[in-house]
């Protein structure tokens, strides 16, 4: 699997990509996560690990930089979606990465069907905001990574602090 690992421009592109995978028998269990990943550190690297040990490929769906201002203010991203995915990629746990730009993760759900639909630990299975479409498509929601006391957010106001 790891070489066909890359960036996607689209759920599209990248679910033509697994279905095919599927139809070989070569997936196996595809895990999504997701988030800005605007900054990464040990937080986002303990999540993603966790994440791909939930099955056998990991998709990491990426804010696109337009949904990463909206979410995070005009000053942000500080890496273009393009870096940002790149980063990631060079993780071993991540085997693709695709843009979403939506509110929640519904329509790459949709698109891309995978087994496992992995949030962090700042939700609960009941308070995923997908959590309905996961049950209506058979998707396991696992709730990963270690507790949420590392922010990129926090980590940059304290830098602006200093």
């Amino acid at each position: 699997m790891s070489a066909d690992r890359g960036f996607f421009r689209s759920s599209e592109e990248l679910a033509a990509r697994l279905a095919q995978g599927r139809e070989r028998g070569e997936l196996g269990r595809v895990v999504l996560a997701n988030g800005c990943f605007d900054l990464l550190h040990v937080g986002h690297v303990r999540y993603l690990a966790d994440a791909r040990s939930r099955g056998d490929v990991l998709v990491v769906a990426v804010n696109t930089d337009a949904s990463v201002r909206e979410l995070k203010g005009r000053a942000r991203p500080f890496m273009p979606l393009e870096e940002r995915a790149e980063i990631l990629l060079a993780l071993q746990a991540v085997d693709f990465v695709v843009p979403f730009e939506e509110q929640t993760l519904e329509e790459t759900l949709r698109a891309l069907r995978p087994d496992v639909h992995a949030k962090g630990t700042d939700y609960a299975v009941d308070t995923v905001p997908e959590r309905a479409v996961d049950h209506e498509l058979g998707i396991e929601i696992a709730i990963c990574g270690d507790p949420k006391e590392r922010s990129s957010t926090e980590y940059l106001e304290r830098l602006e602090r200093e």
